[in-house]
């Protein structure tokens, strides 16, 4: 492919700035198909859990460092129990879910930290809002119970149970329909550097020069027959 200036770059997409123009119409059609008919929605229910103070004999309400210190360090572990066959075992049973439905749930959920913090997300996702929800907090209420019996300790406490959410997590119309716009500006772009690439006709004097190393030292112009309009307002070729 012969190297274009920016100058000559810029006129090529601007003699083309048509078929660019409707390329991008067409890829833009498709995001809004797309985003609109195509997409399943998948809503996220989310339930966050908060590490306190281990129960003790004593009584004691005061947390101490090592309260603190300890909480800080079960964050990562309690995260990974939460996926657990234990824990979602136990709660497909209460849901009376076929155990198949296990790797899904676990599929589909998500646990982390919340910036370096005792608190703990657990996020559900799902086609359906109410399932997504009840999945959430059913998980929440099954391993604060699961960790009492494996640690002998009770630090779970929930602090938002789930709601149902009324908006898909999965879609984002515009998003998709600016990306689908960009990538159709590509293939456009594209496009018209490799019709360009593959043109080998020759249309102006620079195109001999550049074709062949020889310098053009006369032309003859092309004159157009253009409609001429008399004095009297008549038209005549």
């Amino acid at each position: 492919m012969e190297e274009l200036d920016l100058r000559e770059l810029f006129s090529l997409f601007w003699n083309k700035r048509i078929k660019i123009v409707l390329i991008v119409l067409i890829f833009i059609v498709l995001g809004i198909i797309y985003s609109y008919f195509y997409i399943v929605p998948n809503y996220t229910a989310v339930t966050s859990l908060v590490l306190v103070q281990s129960s003790s004999q004593s009584g004691e309400t005061s947390i101490n460092s090592t309260d603190l210190s300890m909480n800080s360090k079960l964050v990562s572990t309690y995260s990974a129990i939460i996926k657990k066959n234990i824990v979602l075992g136990q709660v497909a049973s209460n849901l009376n879910l076929d155990k198949n439905e296990i790797e899904k749930i676990k599929n589909n959920v998500s646990v982390a930290s919340v910036d370096d913090t005792e608190i703990i997300e657990i996020k559900v996702k799902n086609e359906s809002p109410e399932y997504a929800t009840t999945l959430a907090n059913e998980i929440a209420k099954v391993f604060s119970e699961k960790i009492v019996e494996i640690f002998n300790i009770s630090n779970i406490y929930i602090l938002d149970e789930a709601e149902v959410p009324t908006t898909p997590s999965n879609i984002n119309h515009i998003k998709d329909i600016l990306v689908f716009a960009i990538i159709g500006f590509i293939v456009s772009a594209i496009s018209v550097l490799i019709s360009n690439m593959l043109d080998n006709t020759i249309k102006t004097e620079e195109d001999i020069e550049k074709g062949t190393g020889l310098f053009v030292l006369a032309s003859i112009p092309n004159y157009r027959e253009e409609f001429k309009i008399q004095k009297g307002g008549k038209k005549k070729r």
